[in-house]
């Protein structure tokens, strides 16, 4: 029986993201909760899953680095390393080596070690004709300083020694590695041993079974004292020697207190039994599709409900996923009422999609949305990517588009059936879910994904449209208007400035919107700006008449310019002609059947929008009509309020590039927005710009087949990385003594090659990561080159992907 993957058996499946999807009509009896409201949850350990959903919700999505597939992801482990013998020897020779120093010290077998201690110390200390014989009368009231001198030069010469032998021995990186690697708790347990064998030497008196003497660590300090205040009387308060010897402790025990991480364990510790000790409605350890974050919230009574919903397979991974976004929100906008009541009423087919769609009819690449990612392939365990890549799954979602991507790829490398199609239906679920909306414009003589999937489809040219394109995107502001207008109509234009252009259409929008309350249709606009007297004197007339001098001097402004040398409003007119065609006669305003469908829908609305370009012909129709709609998208997302993730897919953005659109991308990151520019070759956008547009986006993704002009750009975008190289060389060895040139020659007879000596040269050099070559040449069919930054500054470099897998 085909259950769409509801009842069947997780894993089983090469995609194991499940599809569990109900009726999408709300059922008409939802189910409640099991036990009347507000009694406690009796279950100690939560239940297993009872469906594909559960499962799914269950599934562990670690945090890992930027496009790697989060669902089920288990990041490499990696092998423990494993410190060198001449490492341990390292530190047990110096060890030796400062035991036979000390004990030579001790003994004084040399005159020289003093000779330090007398230089800075006064000759009056010691007894004249000696080494370092401090003078000492018996019977002397006040100390010795030569004796306390010889006890504090004595420690000063320890504690050098002792750092000495930890450097050189590199002890600090041998106890972090056999230490502070251990988890907790035999980490701080081995750091408080290794804290007890230090104390045992500083203060052996402490210590019933240990036999040895003291270190010079705590008399030095008294003599130092001795000496400082000149008198015994600090020595006879046993307030000063005990603060001393706690001082003395805890400067001993600090450093194994970092090593062993005590103070982050306790604090661990104190939070697990206060959490343990705090009354809690989400239980211990209770997994996600028991909606823990409703029951810490209060609302028992909706997380059961939607509890018993997921365990009958009643809901979807988007109804789960709109259900936690939407909670979300009413946690942020202080309605979490409202929230509950309607999860009440309705269960899981609460809160849905303005469509009442809560699934797409067709999916083609797995999806996980929670994690708001669309699996495209699987990295490359190639030389060259990093282990937590290798064999992991390629993902795109919001916090990468949120940066924009460039793909490059020549016609059937697979840019929309491996990239484009799965974005755009990944961000069609997202939409459904309340946390995007798309807007996906068709390459001409191609469709993405099925009209299902999408709430408007704008078919420019076709009679059978539903909807038409606002040209004006419903914008009240002229200058707006025009500003937009002019990047479609000019923005590739070299001898045409888009500033000159929207300064001559606002001239002519806002006089025309004053009198008639509308902006004109794009018949009206063209004659308005080839200087028709038909259409310019009426309108005058009719500025005169309203008394607005302001407008009426902006017309007149036009009217003067017109048919000038250099008038924009000609060439204008001449681009606009292009739309102006009788197959365009019914759309953009022109009064057709379609209603009009305004782009600033989706800055307030999590819509699906996809714009369909004429079949045949019109090209520069088409990519006209691919301007206005990058503009309108830049100018309907400026608003910072919006909480979903707004993005542009052009399946073609031949001719679409511009320098003014170039920098709209660069603010997209800040706008909670994205873009998605498709290229069949980066000729395709003007020269100058090739620089600046790969710097502004974030992602990019040369396909299999571009060629080396192209490649060089990504090359040169992606830059250069240190390498470690090894060459070999081989010298002949040439011998100077008669019996050593006999035992050669006689080799060389046998083997038939003279004798040589290898020289082996390790080097760092600078590498491109991908050169144009490798690009052009290297890269498999079915494979691409993608580089990543996410939203948040982290980049992933470019690595081989393949698409197939």
């Amino acid at each position: 029986m085909d259950s769409d993957g509801t009842q069947d058996a997780r894993g089983t499946h090469a995609h194991p993201v499940p599809r569990p999807a109900g009726p999408p009509d709300v059922p008409t009896a939802p189910p409640r909760p099991s036990r009347a409201p507000g009694v406690p949850p009796a279950p100690d350990r939560a239940p297993r899953p009872a469906s594909a959903v559960a499962a799914w919700l269950d599934a562990a999505r670690p945090d890992t680095r930027p496009g790697i597939w989060r669902h089920g992801y288990q990041p490499p482990k990696q092998a423990p390393e494993r410190l060198a013998p001449v490492t341990l020897a390292g530190m047990l020779v110096p060890l030796a080596l400062a035991a036979l120093v000390w004990s030579l010290w001790q003994r004084g077998v040399t005159s020289y070690q003093m000779a330090p201690l007398r230089a800075f110390t006064p000759d009056d200390w010691w007894w004249a004709g000696t080494v370092a014989s401090p003078k000492v009368f018996e019977g002397q009231a006040v100390p010795a300083p030569g004796a306390e001198a010889l006890v504090v030069y004595e420690g000063v010469s320890f504690a050098v020694l002792a750092v000495t032998v930890a450097v050189l021995g590199s002890w600090r990186a041998i106890v972090r590695h056999y230490v502070a690697r251990r988890p907790q708790p035999a980490r701080a347990l081995i750091a408080g041993l290794l804290a007890l064998v230090v104390l045992s030497f500083v203060f052996p008196g402490a210590f019933p079974l240990v036999g040895w003497s003291p270190a010079p660590v705590v008399d030095p300090l008294l003599s130092l004292t001795v000496l400082v205040t000149d008198g015994y009387e600090l020595m006879a308060s046993s307030f000063f020697t005990n603060t001393l010897y706690a001082v003395v402790t805890l400067l001993v025990v600090w450093p194994f207190a970092r090593l062993g991480g005590w103070v982050p364990y306790a604090r661990r510790l104190l939070a697990a039994r206060r959490t343990d000790a705090a009354p809690s409605a989400s239980g211990p350890g209770r997994p996600r599709s028991q909606w823990p974050a409703l029951r810490e919230a209060g609302q028992e009574e909706a997380a059961d409900l939607l509890t018993a919903e997921v365990a009958g397979g009643r809901m979807n991974d988007v109804d789960c996923t709109r259900i936690e976004h939407a909670f979300a929100l009413a946690r942020r906008s202080g309605t979490p009422g409202v929230f509950r009541d309607t999860v009440l009423r309705q269960a899981g087919a609460a809160l849905t999609h303005p469509s009442g769609a809560r699934d797409l009819p067709r999916r083609t690449a797995p999806h996980d949305l929670l994690a708001g990612q669309v699996r495209i392939g699987s990295w490359v365990a190639a030389e060259r990517t990093p282990q937590p890549y290798r064999g992991a799954g390629a993902a795109l979602g919001p916090d990468v588009l949120g940066t924009s991507l460039l793909a490059v790829g020549p016609s059937g490398s697979g840019k929309t059936r491996s990239l484009v199609e799965p974005v755009t239906e990944a961000l069609a679920l997202q939409a459904l879910a309340g946390r995007c909306a798309v807007v996906a414009v068709s390459a001409a003589g191609s469709q993405l994904c099925t009209d299902d999937a999408f709430d408007v489809i704008v078919r420019i040219g076709d009679p059978s449209s539903v909807h038409d394109l606002d040209p004006y995107a419903e914008s009240e502001d002229p200058d707006e208007a025009a500003a937009v207008l002019a990047e479609a109509l000019a923005g590739d234009l070299d001898t045409v400035g888009t500033q000159s252009a929207a300064t001559t259409l606002a001239q002519l929008l806002g006089p025309f919107r004053a009198v008639h309350g509308r902006f004109p249709t794009l018949p009206e606009l063209r004659e308005l700006l080839e200087g028709e007297e038909g259409a310019l004197t009426p309108l005058r007339e009719a500025l005169v008449a309203s008394g607005d001098d302001v407008m009426r001097r902006e017309l007149d402004a036009r009217a003067r310019q017109t048919g000038a040398p250099g008038d924009t409003g000609r060439t204008l007119a001449d681009r606009l002609a292009l739309l102006n065609r009788p197959v365009f006669a019914d759309f953009f305003g022109g009064g057709g059947p379609a209603r009009p469908f305004s782009l600033r829908a989706i800055a307030h609305h999590p819509l699906r929008v996809r714009i369909d370009l004429p079949e045949r012909g019109h090209e520069e129709a088409c990519r006209l009509i691919t301007r206005l709609v990058l503009a309108q998208f830049h100018t309907v997302v400026r608003d910072g309020r919006r909480t979903h993730f707004a993005c542009l897919v052009l399946d073609d953005a031949t001719g679409t590039v511009t320098a003014e659109s170039v920098r709209r991308i660069q603010r997209l990151r800040s706008q909670n927005a994205g873009v998605l520019l498709a290229l069949r070759t980066v000729a395709d956008v003007p020269e100058a710009l090739h620089g600046p547009l790969y710097g502004a986006v974030g992602c990019r993704m040369a396909f299999s087949g571009v060629t080396t002009w192209d490649g060089n750009r990504f090359a040169q975008t992606w830059g250069t990385e240190w390498v470690e190289t090894t060459e070999v060389a081989k010298h002949t060895v040439f011998a100077d003594q008669p019996m050593t040139r006999a035992l050669h020659a006689l080799r060389k007879l046998v083997t038939g090659k003279a004798v040589t000596t290898d020289a082996v040269t390790v080097r760092q050099v600078e590498r491109e990561r991908w050169s144009a070559s490798e690009l052009a040449h290297a890269v498999p069919a079915g494979h691409a080159v993608l580089s990543l930054t996410d939203v948040e500054g982290e980049h992933a470099p470019p690595l081989l992907v393949d698409l197939r897998g």
